[in-house]
């Protein structure tokens, strides 16, 4: 994609004037003095410009996988990523974690032919594009993706967090290509997952499978951290799960998958494998928060 077609995040502290956010910069270590893997900053978005910055109101929080690329790329590591991807900056992307009526939210496994992040289940989202708000964004890449149409006055949006994601994940797997802050929206629709499963029409360039994920599935994935080894054991989640796969002419088909396949962990090394995408986990785990102290 052209630069000036591409939205790059912005980073501004102590009161000076924004800066753009240069590829290798670590945007979660700019803000957090300790070398942190998380902390809260404000957002906004102005002239096509995304701003981060510390600010007292609309604070949300800001991560990064403690195994991150940009946080442990040495000095000669970082010049010999290809100029061309050093010059591209920090792009902006917006994933919608989308929730039912019924309490289920939307995750869709990214094609295999994919370049980045291939078969590996995210929230429908992309890029935000000029002119856009962060709304307007979601809501076109829900469409693209899933074949979804929701007008904005009616999914009551909210920014969960901000995730800072590094293609590829891991320096084991080459040095990074892509940087982005994904601004992970909720949305609350007023139908329930089979309701709105009757409107799916997702795009087989994009997507190969969908998902409605209820709450037990959820804490079982977000339980299997990455870059931990602690034994996972879900408790009440059945040992298949009901997905729906998509044709190569988007035609959809009722299936499972092992429950494996959603607690596994991103490898340290070697090939990349079917699994919840990192910072999906951490979206989900700011969702199930969002249920514990939504009103009753």
């Amino acid at each position: 994609m052209d630069k000036m077609r591409r939205i790059l995040v912005s980073v501004c502290r102590d009161r000076a004037a924004a800066q753009t956010a240069q590829f290798v910069q670590s945007i979660t270590g700019h803000f957090s003095d300790g070398g942190d893997d998380e902390v809260d900053v404000s957002c906004s978005l102005e002239k096509n410009q995304f701003i981060l910055f510390r600010g007292d109101e609309g604070r949300v929080r800001l991560k990064r996988p403690a195994f991150c690329p940009i946080k442990h790329l040495s000095v000669t590591e970082a010049a010999a990523i290809p100029l061309d991807v050093q010059q591209r900056g920090v792009d902006v992307g917006v994933a919608i974690i989308l929730q039912s009526a019924n309490q289920r939210v939307l995750l869709t496994r990214r094609a295999k032919e994919l370049r980045i992040f291939p078969n590996v289940w995210v929230p429908p989202g992309g890029h935000l594009e000029p002119d856009e708000t962060l709304l307007d964004a979601g809501l076109r890449e829900l469409k693209e993706e899933t074949g979804l149409k929701l007008e904005p006055d009616e999914v009551s949006p909210k920014i969960l967090g901000l995730w800072e994601s590094v293609y590829p994940p891991m320096l084991s797997r080459g040095l990074p290509q892509r940087h982005h802050i994904v601004v992970y929206m909720l949305l609350h629709s007023s139908l329930t997952h089979l309701q709105l499963q009757d409107c799916l029409s997702p795009s087989p360039a994009e997507v190969s499978a969908c998902l409605w994920a209820d709450s037990r599935l959820v804490r079982a994935v977000v339980s299997a951290v990455d870059g931990e080894d602690a034994e996972v054991q879900p408790e009440d989640v059945p040992s298949n799960i009901s997905v729906l796969q998509v044709s190569a002419e988007g035609a959809l088909s009722e299936s499972s998958l092992p429950l494996a396949v959603f607690v596994t962990r991103a490898p340290a090394s070697g090939p990349d494998v079917e699994r919840v995408s990192t910072g999906t986990k951490f979206a989900l785990e700011l969702w199930l928060r969002s249920l514990e102290t939504s009103d009753p």
